[in-house]
């Protein structure tokens, strides 16, 4: 039975929604923070040194390490929450109504993935390097969710929980194990090439199985919000601050969840971040644990309500894909304005010929500072807001089915 505070997060569901779907604010307005969170990102992969790892603790700083550790929250929040979306959305659909949608939902994302937001990262055709990321693990997701719905709850978390837990035991099994079917290992487990010829390389960043078990976990999490709030909060509390004690203990025994063990390094400070530094191509299990326990812990503090002052990530949380698919292209935009005007040509912003050069061929000192990055950051927050605004607003009012794929 839904409480008042439930109704309240609902965000005007039924008769004051037109369009009849059902919303949870606080999911909502989580959704909405890690997604200005991830904009920091991009930004930074376009305005930031070519080629260069902000987390490898020999030639970082840790301002940037920890601007980079910051988005690391964001990938597995969506996979979380698209699993908790679909199990809401049953709230207003059948079983079977609900997995035909995420099936076709989830071949929409894999043609945005290699047609809209190849263009988007590039600005080219040619189709010499692609890399597919977040949105093919997300419809790939997506489907195989539209079968999981069918099973029990507890087949489901089994799935889920072997998938994000077991896969580190994979991580000594290399793709040449298996010959010819090594790229098919890139797809399921360790990122590498699917194609790899002289005039074509896609390679594959987002490998499935842990991601697929986040979402089929995060599909059964949904389930608490048809309970009281005292129950949920308990849940969400106990599930985040569990999460969080199972990532700091298994560091320190540095036996299994990651493949890289932490050291003792210069100063504190810098153990520390070696700490941290956990991988995230694929997720390993200690990734998940530092990012989804923390996640869990804020979904407990919105489950109150949202701050008036984070307000505004609320309405871009209703819009996520919309926001996704322009920030892209405003960034690169950036990118190919400001490259005029720091060195007055633009041909290297259209040319990717390899992994090196991606997402564009940079001309030398391209490089900006953080505090640059974080002022275009700002830029691009403030500048799509208005139209995020404005979508939300038309998926407010009106009910025609393609709102639900973008």
């Amino acid at each position: 039975m839904a409480t008042t505070t439930t109704m309240h997060n609902r965000g005007r569901a039924g008769s004051d929604h037109p369009s009849g779907r059902f919303r949870i604010e606080s999911v909502d307005l989580l959704r909405g923070v890690i997604i200005v969170i991830m904009a920091l990102d991009h930004v930074h992969d376009f305005f930031g040194a070519p080629g260069a790892n902000p987390t490898d603790l020999a030639t970082t700083t840790a301002p940037l390490f920890l601007t980079r550790w910051i988005t690391h929250f964001c990938a597995p929040v969506f996979f979380l929450l698209t699993g908790t979306g679909a199990r809401l959305a049953l709230q207003r659909l059948s079983r079977n109504e609900l997995s035909r949608f995420l099936l076709t939902r989830g071949l929409w994302l894999l043609f945005l993935e290699v047609v809209v937001m190849r263009f988007a990262l590039q600005f080219n055709l040619d189709y010499q390097v692609t890399i597919i990321t977040v949105l093919w693990a997300l419809g790939w997701s997506m489907i195989v969710l539209a079968g999981l719905i069918h099973l029990p709850d507890r087949a489901i978390v089994a799935f889920g929980v072997i998938l994000v837990a077991g896969h580190n035991l994979l991580d000594g099994i290399p793709a040449t194990a298996f010959g010819d079917f090594a790229p098919l290992w890139s797809v399921l487990h360790a990122p590498g090439f699917l194609i790899n010829t002289p005039r074509h390389g896609v390679f594959i960043a987002y490998p499935l199985i842990p991601w697929l078990g986040v979402t089929a976990l995060g599909y059964t999490l949904g389930q608490a919000y048809r309970w009281s709030d005292e129950r949920r909060r308990a849940l969400l509390l106990r599930l985040g601050a569990g999460l969080v004690a199972g990532f700091v203990l298994l560091r320190l025994l540095n036996v299994y969840g990651d493949p890289f063990p932490w050291s003792v390094q210069k100063s504190p400070l810098w153990t520390l971040l070696s700490f941290l530094d956990t991988n995230k191509y694929p997720p390993s299990l200690l990734f998940l644990l530092m990012t989804l326990g923390p996640a869990l812990l804020l979904l407990r503090v919105f489950d109150v309500g949202t701050p008036r002052w984070l307000r505004p990530a609320l309405t871009i949380g209703k819009v996520p894909l919309f926001f996704y698919v322009l920030h892209f292209y405003l960034i690169h935009l950036l990118a190919v304005a400001a490259c005029y005007l720091r060195f007055g040509h633009v041909d290297g912003m259209f040319r990717s010929p390899d992994l090196g050069h991606f997402p564009f061929t940079a001309p030398a000192g391209w490089a900006a500072g953080l505090p640059v990055i974080y002022l275009l950051w700002g830029v691009v927050v403030l500048a799509l807001y208005p139209l995020c605004r404005w979508y939300a607003d038309i998926k407010r009012r009106r009910k025609d089915w393609w709102l639900s794929y973008l």
